[in-house]
């Protein structure tokens, strides 16, 4: 996955794109990584479980969001 994310960012770089997709389509698939790793935490915490479970879905459904924008499918 590095390498994915490695490349999809110098693929712009190399062929004279703009970075503006890149930066935003990155920062949308971290936003939705830390929501699942909020979900994973709320199914290992004991502690303010329902809190981590409502964050960690929110922000992956923000971001699926996101996604859908910045596809142009919305």
């Amino acid at each position: 996955m590095f390498f994915a994310l490695l490349s999809g960012f110098f693929h712009p770089l190399i062929t004279g794109g703009s970075l503006e997709g890149v930066v935003s389509g990155t920062l949308v698939l971290f936003l939705g990584l830390f929501g699942g790793v909020l979900l994973y935490k709320s199914a290992t915490s004991e502690n303010r479980r329902i809190i981590y479970m409502g964050a960690g879905f929110a922000l992956v459904g923000i971001s699926l969001a996101l996604i859908f924008q910045l596809t142009g499918r919305v």
